[in-house]
């Protein structure tokens, strides 16, 4: 760039768009006044002569920008932080000229250009002081030089040190020295604490942590009791992990080591918490500090720990396989300065951050159970490691769903125990970031980095963020830079891997020894106090472990509290009532069907909701989407909950629910099901965001907690619900028989062949049959609306809990078949295991059977399939196959089954025919079940043949003429004697 083009920028590079408002505001007082501009200004605008118009239109930008939004003092102590630095210089100058009325022109242009100067400086501390923060216990990296945080970037000089500056009460100052500046934002910004919130938008968020945190005054301070408080949880954890250590060396703890801190401020979470309203404190934490976390926060005995190390499984009854120690919940009561607080911790498997979605459900059931509309009765505090923040997707997906309707808990306190190491992976290896704690900047959460090393700052950030959560119900992040004293665990070597990094940690003196130094130092105790305490301790934990040689745990702590009315399925009725008498099902199906008169809703919506009143005047023809409604209905009208969660759910993928209807006009939004009565239970139909793992995970943790509300997740297609497999194996299906903990969640996935190709067919039963043993759970493919309303309505119904899997259909919601009779849902009925061939009902108008003997063959099927092999056989005219619907594929029904094929002990052939592929489906869970049933019942053939796609590797065909001509060629073979 030539000179003269670099002299006309410099002398016009002012006018950008980002100066805009600043140049409109002078221009603006230049033309009221000439004199009210300073010289230079009054050049320039003498100098445009008559362009002056062109100046505010070049500046100002398109007609559709938008306009900047402007924000009092009232609100954002920081005043100015807005208009850096289109009108920072204005502002102050008048002000300035206020405050020295005597002073000259320059006097004042130089004041204020001193003010503009310490103003843009501490905004670069409060966005960039955290790089210059005292973070690292280890110091392994060194910190670069930050010019944006040196004064003299600013064109201050050493001279300058002691000049008064106007600050107009930024820092809560009006005028401060350079020096006292400086003081303040290097202890706020740049010692042991880096704080990041300048990212955040809301001003009245970002100015309450400002005057929380900046002044003079505001330095971290405790009184002597909460020092002997802090030192005492630091003996405590310490101490627990050495004992450990001694007495069972070389087993796997998975200890706090090198992170002791957190002990403190987990108790101040409690009880700041606690003083601000909250009865109730949710924990997910993975494994490491675990131990340390039941027995010093949530104080579970140490003599039941001491016996879980020596390998005792307690009660194991029921068939409980148990999990390991460092996988276990428990809860307690704290109470601190006269307030009550429950916490509890809930058993996760090692599947990194899983646990997440599964606290923030539970803590979501607990508000509604409180009736807490404010969201400050119950706290959840997600714990994390450094690495797993980073690279966990599901850790986006609870940020993503924290500010959502139907999933937000008033925000999570967010603890990242910051190891600077993965398992042996390195931080430059393990995120793109410099922090783990980025991600959380997508909901502009607060940040606090903190020394691990400096308990008293912890504790402080703990304070601040117990009371950031409680004011604004928004997440918070604490990211403690601490270290991992030993391996991955206590038998790993990690100098293998980072020998630098444990050299440095063997020679590293802990935190309970500089903390007891400090406080000897300073005098806040002595040394024989410290030395007492820790005896006082090691004592405990010496007749503890006594004690725990002769203790017997008798206590099964699940079935407690709102669980207290249930019992395990041992003994129980299975079938349940859940028949509903017909007037009432003609009464509630009418609330559900009918719309208001001053609703404008789409013509065919109109029909739906028409057709449906007429299947209940009539009594004929109900289909699945209302028999879906009446158990709703009917659940909810009894005094229930009822959530049904998914993407597309009220709607319904296959436009079919239409749960909430839309007024044309206005768009809002009616739910027939939430206006049946006064007494109803409360009822959540809710469109989730795009999330499977995340979203299943929350609505377990839900059902987890509420046992008196009927939980659904639904999947978009149940090809998808894969995206949430470690929920389902880690929780759902093996939850109970792990950790004692039942749940009634019932899963809807949609399934079946129709030609959509390879994703869009198959729930991949396969899998959830391959996970059944013990009566874990529940899996049905239900082939009738009317079974389906039972199936709902039992899982309320009995006196224990199951989750449930449903594979739901899609063409089969508007088959001509697929319906039921009013009757089928009256009190004469309840859930069918095993359906007989509708054939055999003359009403149904199918071809009439052979007698049983005379049966040749008999087909066994489940779900949509069935309905396919009808048509068949009605065009081939074969009234010698008999068809048997499986309806419960899990537990497995083998003795109602048994009565159903001893009907026909003469048949030549018994075919189990399905539509998926012979390695998916059910083949390989119902076939030794069925042979089984086949040699119990001695009937002429004893082996059960296959019939339905061959083996693949995918699911389905993506080529509709093929999927058609496999289908049929299914069919045909089966049907055909």
């Amino acid at each position: 760039m030539s000179a003269s083009k670099n002299k006309l920028f410099e002398t016009t590079s002012f006018l950008s768009k980002s100066n805009s408002s600043y140049i409109e505001l002078m221009y603006e007082k230049y033309s009221n006044s000439p004199d009210n501009v300073p010289e230079s200004w009054r050049q320039y605008f003498e100098g445009i002569n008559d362009n002056q118009d062109l100046v505010k239109k070049d500046v100002s930008g398109a007609s559709w920008t938008p306009k900047k939004l402007k924000h009092t003092s009232e609100i954002d102590p920081d005043i100015y932080e807005k208009f850096i630095p289109e009108n920072l210089n204005y502002s102050l100058e008048s002000k300035i000229a206020e405050e020295k009325p005597q002073s000259s022109s320059s006097d004042i242009e130089s004041s204020t250009k001193d003010s503009v100067r310490a103003i843009m400086m501490i905004r670069a501390y409060r966005i960039r002081g955290h790089l210059q923060s005292e973070l690292d216990p280890l110091e392994l990296s060194k910190k670069e030089y930050a010019p944006e945080l040196d004064p003299k970037t600013y064109g201050f000089t050493d001279s300058d040190m002691n000049k008064k500056i106007f600050l107009d009460e930024v820092l809560g100052l009006k005028y401060a020295t350079l020096k006292e500046i400086l003081d303040i934002l290097k202890r706020t910004y740049c010692s042991n604490i880096g704080f990041e919130f300048m990212h955040m938008n809301d001003p009245e968020e970002k100015s309450w942590i400002q005057a929380r945190i900046e002044g003079k005054d505001k330095e971290i301070h405790f009184t002597e009791r909460g020092k002997k408080a802090i030192l005492n949880r630091l003996i405590e954890a310490e101490g627990f992990e050495k004992y450990l250590a001694k007495k069972y060396v070389g087993t796997k703890r998975f200890g706090l080591d090198g992170c002791e801190a957190l002990i403190p401020a987990m108790e101040q979470i409690i009880k700041r918490g606690g003083a601000l309203g909250c009865k109730e404190v949710k924990i997910g934490m993975p494994h490491r500090g675990r131990l340390n976390i039941l027995t010093n926060v949530i104080q579970k005995p140490l003599k039941k720990i001491f016996k879980e190390f020596a390998g005792d499984p307690g009660i194991a009854s029921g068939g409980v396989s148990g999990d390991v120690k460092y996988h276990l919940g428990a809860s307690a009561n704290r109470e601190f300065d006269g307030n009550l607080v429950h916490v509890s911790l809930t058993a996760n498997p090692s599947h990194l951050e899983a646990v997440n979605p599964v606290v923030l459900g539970q803590t979501r059931a607990k508000q509604d159970f409180h009736k807490d509309k404010d969201r400050k009765r119950v706290i959840p505090i997600l714990l994390h490691g450094d690495a797993a923040f980073a690279g966990q997707g599901i850790v986006a997906e609870c940020f993503a769903m924290s500010g959502l309707t139907g999933h937000n808990i008033g925000g999570t306190i967010h603890i990242i125990v910051n190891n600077q190491i993965g398992f042996t992976t390195q931080p430059e290896f393990s995120r793109s970031s410099p922090y783990p704690s980025e991600v959380a900047k997508m909901v502009q959460a607060p940040i606090f980095h903190v020394n691990g090393d400096d308990p008293e700052a912890v504790t402080y950030c703990a304070k601040i963020a117990t009371e950031y959560r409680q004011k604004f119900n928004r997440d918070v992040v604490i990211d403690i830079f601490c270290y991992r004293k030993f391996g991955h665990n206590e038998g790993d070597e990690p100098s293998f891997t980072q020998p630098l990094m444990y050299k440095k940690i063997k020679k590293h003196e802990s935190t309970l020894s500089k903390y007891s130094k400090q406080l000897i130092d300073e005098g806040s105790i002595s040394e024989e106090y410290f030395k007492n305490e820790l005896a006082n301790y090691q004592k405990i934990l010496d007749e503890e472990f006594e004690a725990s040689k002769n203790y017997k745990s008798n206590e099964f702590d699940w079935f407690t509290g709102v669980w207290s009315k249930f019992t395990s399925e041992i003994g129980q009725d299975r079938r349940g009532v859940t028949g509903v008498d017909i007037e009432k099902i003609k009464t509630l199906g009418r609330k559900l069907s009918t719309i208001p008169s001053t609703f404008n809703p789409h013509k065919t919506i109109s029909r739906i909701f028409e057709n449906r009143l007429n299947m209940l005047e009539t009594g004929k023809e109900i289909d699945w989407a209302l028999a879906e409604t009446l158990a709703l209905g009917t659940i909810s009208n009894e005094g229930y909950g009822v959530r049904l969660v998914g993407q597309d759910s009220v709607r319904g993928t296959f436009s079919h629910r239409h749960a909430g209807i839309n007024d044309q006009e206005t768009g809002e939004r009616y739910y027939p099901i939430k206006n049946l009565s006064s007494n109803q239970g409360k009822v959540e139909i809710i469109d989730s965001l795009l999330s499977e793992m995340g979203v299943l995970g929350f609505e377990y943790g839900y059902s987890l907690t509420d046992p008196d509300s009927l939980v659904l997740w639904e999947a978009q297609f149940g090809d998808f619900a894969n995206g949430a497999q470690v929920i389902f194996d880690q929780f759902i299906s093996s939850g109970e028989k792990k950790w004692t903990r039942a749940s009634g969640l019932v899963m809807l996935l949609p399934h079946g062949y129709e030609g959509q190709g390879p994703e869009h067919s198959s729930a991949r039963v396969e899998r959830y049959l391959q996970a059944c043993a013990q009566e874990n759970i529940q899996v049905v493919n239900c082939t009738t609306p009317a079974n389906y309303f039972h199936a709902l309505r039992r899982q309320l119904h009995r006196p224990f809990r199951k989750p449930l899997v449903v594979f739901t259909p899609k063409s089969l919601l508007r088959h001509k078949r697929c319906i039921s009779e009013i009757e089928d849902f009256t009190k004469e009925n309840s859930f069918h295991r095993v359906l007989s061939d509708k054939a055999e009902y003359s009403q149904y108008n199918m071809i009439p059977l052979a007698k049983d003997e005379e049966i040749e063959k008999v087909i066994l099927c489940t779900g949509k399939i069935y309905y396919d092999l009808v048509d068949e056989r009605e065009k081939q005219k074969a009234n010698k196959v008999q068809l048997v619907r499986i309806e419960q594929l899990y537990p497995f029904p083998a003795k109602t089954l048994a009565r159903h094929l001893n009907r026909f002990l003469n048949a030549k052939s018994f075919v189990w025919c399905q539509e998926e592929p012979q390695n998916m489906g059910c083949w390989n869970h119902v076939e030794r079940y069925i042979n089984r049933t086949l040699e119990i019942i001695d009937a002429k053939s004893k082996s059960l043949q296959y019939t339905g796609r061959n083996p693949s590797a995918s699911p389905a065909s993506g080529y509709l003429k093929k999927h058609l001509a496999q289908q049929q060629e299914i069919v045909t073979k089966a049907i055909t004697i």
